[in-house]
């Protein structure tokens, strides 16, 4: 339950409860049946098609928060005073931000319960040194693209 709330938001919680709601009904309805030997009122191929819709729609819901969290706009993006420079992963848990807020960039430690402001600094193009090129932004190929240059460029000279 923990997992779910944690990937899918507090929505999540409602599952059970619906999943709860929906066995009850079905409690009712196999109560309600005739029982041994007269015509059921419920036949057993539209429990089944009850339980298949559920699961459609269950699964479309999931999709579809799936895609909303994926291809949201919002992410990355920053209007207004604060925005987010950087940050990297230190544990499971644990990150380190460094936040943009007006002309100050602040070093945030983030842990569960817990943000602290380790150091701050006035606003710099560059933070390695005064007056070296800014470096360019990092991206997830980074190490492959710098790879694949090196052997393209050894090759030519072979």
């Amino acid at each position: 339950m923990r997992y779910l709330i944690r990937r899918f938001g507090p929505r999540a919680a409602l599952l059970p409860c619906a999943l709860g709601h929906f066995a009850a009904c079905l409690e009712t309805a196999v109560a309600a049946a005739p029982q041994a030997g007269a015509a059921s009122a419920l036949p057993a191929g539209s429990v089944a098609q009850v339980v298949a819709g559920l699961a459609a729609v269950l699964a479309l819901v999931g999709a579809a928060a799936w895609l909303l969290r994926r291809f949201s706009p919002l992410r990355g993006t920053a209007s207004g005073l604060i925005r987010i420079v950087g940050g990297a992963a230190l544990g499971q848990r644990e990150r380190i931000v460094l936040v943009e807020v007006g002309g100050t960039w602040l070093l945030v430690g983030v842990a569960p319960g817990q943000v602290r402001t380790l150091h701050a600094m006035p606003r710099t193009e560059s933070a390695i040194a005064p007056g070296a090129p800014a470096p360019a932004p990092a991206t997830a190929d980074a190490g492959f693209a710098t790879w694949l240059r090196r052997m393209t460029e050894k090759r030519r000279h072979d």
